[in-house]
């Protein structure tokens, strides 16, 4: 009897033991003066029953940008690899040698990746049906989404900054104007500033000057001011001013702004595409419904779920999981479709899986929240259901490969777990996160997920990498 307890102590020993925190991961936290009860860890193998890793699991947390992870999981299931977003041509009026004597109306489904190629190509199919010229306005036509609540994002004060571009059915290049930044070789001391949609409605002065050195910080030395001037009582003009230094050893560097509404942005790219195809406007923009008497002219597809959650996931983009969730609020809830509704099915299709308990909490699918929460143990039995799943290659594919490309292309590039690893990232002001696969040096997957909210979870980063080469070498 007392060797059967004592078997069955040192067995329990032993496991929580192994749960523990591995010492170098302790140390860095150490370091960066984050308290361990501000982390949670979980880290599994696929093909495990338990976990070899344990703290602070069911611990609720924000989660920051490791939301899409069930966002982006919920729409593969939800909505399948292959769902596709359309965006329809309609018309009001006649149409006789070309000309469209009545109003154009493009209605969006709420597309995440609707660029300018796209909308070329729209616009080239609404040639070739005929059209050359259009005597009337252009109607957008959003209501397919309910309007959001608020008209700028207030998430924090970066106003201007794409990340914090609100939603909408029918999204131009999610509305953001792309800078870069180089070194003027033609010119002493001077850096060169263009956008990727040189939209005459946008007015740059660049009083950036060029200085040798290192590039560290780049945007911390970059500062911008943004003003609007109404013409014609509609259309607003943009002037931003650049100013600031500018390191030359930088080479190119991007900064992405929203600097027009969607509604405006679809418009002016609208004016300027067609115009460049050989087309004729001189109308003006309504945004409304259209007629229940318009006609249909044609209707485009876009990409496939499955194509489009790497820009989304290995890049984080926000905008993109705001779509996503509305997208699913409209196909399993109601039109038009609310932010609450698509949380409220994204979280009864997550509570609905073994295990899950209630923990998750989400407002806008994107992490950009406040109010956002998830526990690790959560988080890391739906990775661990996911890998199971038919849609793991999707999900997989999705997420970044560690020091090869989206938000992990320059960490541990000289490791040995380099390209041994999916992940997805996440960071707010006092949030930083990591969650995805590890194929350890036995060439066995292995979950990881570890949170961080405190002060100084920047400076956690040093943990998590040692956590991420900590799983790879496990015998």
């Amino acid at each position: 009897m007392k060797k059967h307890l004592f078997c069955l102590l040192l067995g329990l020993a032993s496991l929580t033991a192994k749960a523990d925190l591995p010492s170098e991961v302790t140390e860095a936290l150490s370091q960066a003066g984050v308290p361990l009860e501000q982390v949670a860890v979980v880290v599994q193998a696929v093909d495990s029953e338990q976990p070899s890793v344990l703290h602070n699991p069911e611990k609720s947390l924000n989660p920051a940008s490791l939301m899409k992870l069930v966002t982006s999981n919920a729409a593969l299931e939800l909505l399948g690899p292959n769902y596709r977003w359309k965006t329809e041509l309609y018309y009001e009026g006649s149409i006789s040698h070309g000309v469209l004597t009545g109003n154009l109306i493009i209605k969006g489904y709420g597309d995440p990746n609707f660029t300018s190629a796209d909308f070329w190509r729209l616009l080239s199919s609404l040639k070739q049906a005929g059209i050359q010229e259009i005597k009337g306005d252009l109607i957008l036509d959003k209501s397919h989404f309910a309007a959001p609540a608020q008209q700028q994002a207030s998430f924090d004060n970066e106003v201007w900054r794409a990340y914090n571009a609100l939603p909408s059915a029918f999204l131009v290049n999610g509305r953001h104007t792309r800078f870069k930044f180089s070194p003027n070789s033609s010119e002493q001391n001077a850096v060169s500033i263009s956008s990727d949609l040189a939209l005459p409605q946008l007015d740059i002065t660049n009083n950036m000057r060029l200085l040798p050195g290192a590039c560290r910080d780049w945007r911390n030395h970059l500062r911008y001011t943004v003003s609007s001037e109404t013409v014609a009582g509609t259309e607003a003009i943009k002037s931003i001013i650049f100013s600031g230094t500018y390191a030359a050893d930088c080479g190119e560097r991007f900064l992405e702004l929203s600097l027009f509404n969607d509604e405006l942005y679809a418009y002016y790219s609208f004016k300027q595409l067609w115009q460049a195809l050989g087309g004729k406007f001189s109308g003006q923009l309504q945004v409304k419904q259209g007629s229940s008497l318009a006609i249909k002219l044609l209707e485009q597809q876009s990409q496939a779920l499955s194509q489009l959650l790497p820009e989304m996931n290995k890049w984080s983009n926000n905008l993109m999981a705001r779509q996503l969730l509305l997208t699913i609020a409209a196909e399993k809830m109601a039109v038009p479709a609310t932010e609450v509704d698509g949380a409220t099915a994204i979280t009864r299709w997550f509570n609905s899986k073994p295990g899950m308990g209630e923990t998750l909490v989400i407002e806008n699918g994107s992490g950009l929240s406040r109010i956002e929460r998830i526990s690790a143990d959560a988080l890391a039995r739906m990775l661990m259901q996911t890998y199971r799943s038919p849609v793991m290659p999707e999900f997989i594919s999705s997420l970044s490969v560690l020091a090869l490309d989206g938000t992990l292309m320059r960490r541990l590039k000289d490791s040995p777990v380099a390209k041994r690893a999916h992940i997805k990232t996440g960071s707010l002001d006092g949030v930083s996160a990591i969650a995805g696969y590890v194929l350890d040096k036995q060439n066995r997957r292995q979950v990881l997920v570890m949170l961080v909210n405190h002060e100084k979870s920047a400076a956690s980063k040093l943990a998590q990498d040692a956590l991420i080469e900590w799983v790879y070498r496990q015998p």
